[in-house]
């Protein structure tokens, strides 16, 4: 982390988990262990633990996320949700692109910026997720797929529009798998990723830029991986789940 040049972000990515009566006291639960943070603090929650999540975190510094939006503000999608509901009810942040709508429910990297432009367009703040699979990286193309699926994330983004958007590097390898890349893995892709967006814009946009590691960071392997000066926060996702852990993971954002 370089705190003098950009802010460090933990955000709980708590995929399909908790009900809204169990989103609200894991909310509880988290609120007074995070209370002191130096970073800032997310917690991403199924769609209908939405309206219980805000509710809990109000009057805290906890902000609350969706885990998914649509690119059209209204129609024919059944199942989905448009930006324009999420900012309705007090939603600030959206994950776009993570590993697992790619891997299984069809997103692409298209879709993935078609998501992105609504978001913004809809006054979220996004979260938007890169990662190579672990074939991918066995061929050695890991910095050039994932300097790709940043430029296309970020095609028609506009350099103010930079400050609403943090990009998480996820190996979709240690996602859910207790795998982990080395801190120095995770530092080499976060460099990668800055310096595409050096080269989309400039250098002092991309010295802004918020960049998470979103790989099976815990407690344990939190404090090596944000050591590394181009990791500036975590995309955790079981860990989140974990009130007591989660909180040390905020506190080591927090040095």
């Amino acid at each position: 982390m370089n705190k003098k040049l950009r802010k460090a972000v933990i955000a709980g990515n708590w995929k399909m988990n908790k009900t809204p009566a169990e989103a609200t006291e894991l909310l509880e639960a988290i609120k007074p262990l995070v209370k002191d943070a130096d970073c800032g603090v997310i917690a991403c929650v199924p769609y209908v633990d939405l309206a219980a999540a805000l509710e809990a975190a109000k009057g805290s510094n906890v902000a609350v996320g969706a885990q998914n939006c649509h690119w059209e503000k209204s129609g024919a999608y059944t199942g989905e949700i448009s930006a324009d509901m999420l900012t309705s009810m007090g939603t600030q942040y959206v994950i776009i692109g993570h590993s697992e709508r790619r891997t299984y429910f069809g997103e692409t990297d298209v879709t993935v910026n078609k998501r992105m432009r609504a978001a913004l367009d809809g006054g979220l703040s996004v979260i938007v997720c890169v990662g190579e699979y672990l074939e991918q990286r066995e061929q050695g193309i890991t910095d050039e797929l994932v300097a790709l699926q940043t430029k296309i994330a970020l095609g028609g983004v506009g350099k103010e529009e930079l400050k609403k958007i943090i990009i998480a590097y996820e190996p979709i390898w240690a996602i859910g798998t207790g795998k982990t890349a080395t801190a120095q893995q995770a530092n080499e892709v976060c460099a990668v990723i800055r310096a595409t967006v050096a080269k989309l814009y400039d250098n002092a946009s991309a010295d802004a830029m918020t960049i998470q590691y979103g790989g099976s960071m815990n407690a344990k392997n939190a404090a090596e991986l944000l050591d590394q000066p181009d990791v500036d926060g975590g995309l955790i996702g079981g860990a989140s789940l974990k009130p007591t852990d989660f909180a040390e993971i905020v506190k080591a954002a927090s040095r």
